[in-house]
């Protein structure tokens, strides 16, 4: 069997570092060694309210920045999650094997219904969803950090139980986590993840952010009293954030970064990192500009959802008439 990976960005806020770090500069260096299925999980944003001006924005802002950012939609598959119906459809036939225990256990629902008085019953059930949109497509890999391992162990345990009930279906997918860059922090709190949903908006560098609001925000990000540049998490957690940021974006290793900023304080490293990133992230935001309100980019999301849409009608076909449902 080929090597076959699925990923996607929710099109819910900007785009920043972090995804491109933990996410999208993982995308494009595994296309070369994978068939890659790369989506826009636009029904994943909705679990929570969505201005739909602003949705149908952010998804085509998600599938120009995949372009820009260097994949090749002649190489993978890039599509949006809503233009293939299989998903919702497996999605269904998979919550009847999952258990309302081990949904009730899910650490990200617990963390986003906290203090809500009302939640979405979708928030509750969209790790069944995520698991659809894996299996649907017969993934071997899934690219995921720290926090989405009990996702992907959710999705073996759904495909070996349907396998085990009614004949070997779905293939089982392995996770893979990368060392540097998994898990970019904010630059304002290096205890919590970099987001683009976060409201203080100098916490993340939104991949569209011009120059001078790049080198603003990098002056800003808090460090410690040391003023010794060390990559050291447990005892020195914000700089270590900054060389990490820096490490991804310029291709250095961190010894190399520790050696080159050593007994220079924190002032350099700041307004050094900011420049790597603006040199990184200009031809992406130029060829960004160039597609996103393009014909072009209307015809490569056309075309991935006609690509996505002939794989995942196989395997939702092979679940169905596993299930005993009729099909032609």
């Amino acid at each position: 069997m080929n090597k076959r990976m699925l990923s996607g960005i929710k099109p819910s806020g900007d785009l920043n570092i972090g995804g491109y770090s933990g996410s999208l500069s993982q995308f494009v260096a595994n296309q070369h060694d994978y068939e890659c299925y790369f989506f826009i999980p636009d029904l994943h944003a909705v679990t929570v309210y969505q201005d739909p001006k602003e949705l149908h924005q952010r998804s085509r802002d998600i599938a120009a920045l995949y372009i820009a950012a260097g994949i090749d939609p002649k190489k993978a598959v890039i599509f949006l999650q809503s233009q293939v119906p299989a998903h919702a459809e497996l999605s269904w036939l998979l919550e009847t094997q999952a258990h309302f225990g081990e949904l009730s256990r899910m650490t990200q629902f617990k963390d986003k219904s906290e203090g809500k008085d009302t939640v979405s019953s979708a928030l509750f059930t969209y790790p069944v969803l995520m698991a659809a949109d894996i299996l649907l497509y017969r993934t071997t890999h899934v690219p995921v950090g720290d926090d989405q391992k009990q996702h992907i162990e959710l999705t073996r345990d759904l495909a070996t139980r349907f396998n085990n009930k009614f004949g070997n279906t779905f293939v089982l997918p392995e996770p893979i986590i990368q060392d540097t860059g998994a898990r970019i922090m904010g630059l304002d709190d290096p205890s919590s993840k970099m987001s683009k949903s976060n409201p203080n908006q100098n916490s993340y560098v939104s991949l569209l952010d011009d120059p001078a609001v790049i080198r603003k925000k990098f002056s800003r990000a808090v460090t410690d009293s040391e003023m010794n540049v060390r990559y050291d998490w447990d005892t020195k957690p914000e700089v270590s954030n900054l060389i990490e940021i820096y490490s991804v974006f310029s291709g250095d290793s961190i010894e190399t970064i520790e050696k080159r900023y050593e007994g220079q304080g924190y002032g350099a490293l700041k307004k050094e990192l900011a420049e790597v990133v603006i040199t990184k992230l200009e031809p992406i935001q130029k060829t960004y500009h160039e597609i996103v309100h393009s014909e072009e980019l209307d015809n490569i999301l056309k075309d991935g959802a006609r690509r996505a849409n002939e794989a995942a009608q196989n395997t939702l076909l092979a679940a169905k008439r596993a299930m005993g449902f009729v099909t032609f």
